[in-house]
């Protein structure tokens, strides 16, 4: 029997996936959980409708990302903070500070865990940091950090 999955089921499929399952299996145990629907033309159309929407939502979201890249790639920041000698930090700059920076400044909202900082930065000095904006794009961003 064709059946449309709701849900993703163990050795069968994925959620949204058109699987074939044998009689007993779809109505004894897919059907009364609510797991599957049957595959009428209906149905199938509603599905297709839906995947259309969700590809046309994940492009769009893509598109985004692409124009929050090329904004985020412009800015330069500038960070001052009080140092040492050697031009050591008294404290270090985080993922949350270069947001806020970003958010005060730039008006850029960006979440400070899509901020990828392999440790704190601790020095003085310029740095590129990667910001991860969506999973298949990425932005450099130069940071400058100066002695108050």
């Amino acid at each position: 029997m064709k059946v449309i999955l709701l849900e993703d089921v163990k050795g069968l499929g994925k959620k949204g996936d058109l699987v074939n399952a044998k009689d007993g299996y779809v109505r004894n145990f897919l059907f009364p959980k609510n797991l599957v629907i049957e595959a009428t033309e209906g149905n199938l159309k509603v599905l297709k409708d839906k995947k259309k929407s969700e590809e046309n939502k994940k492009k769009a979201e893509y598109e985004k990302a692409l124009k929050l890249k090329e904004t985020i790639e412009k800015v330069d920041i500038e960070i001052k903070r009080k140092a040492g000698e050697g031009g050591k930090l008294f404290g270090s700059i985080t993922s949350k500070d270069i947001a806020e920076v970003l958010k005060s400044k730039y008006n850029i909202d960006l979440d400070k865990r899509k901020i990828v900082l392999q440790d704190n930065i601790k020095s003085i000095g310029a740095t590129t940091v990667e910001v991860k904006i969506h999973q298949d794009v990425s932005a450099i961003i130069k940071i400058k950090v100066e002695e108050e």
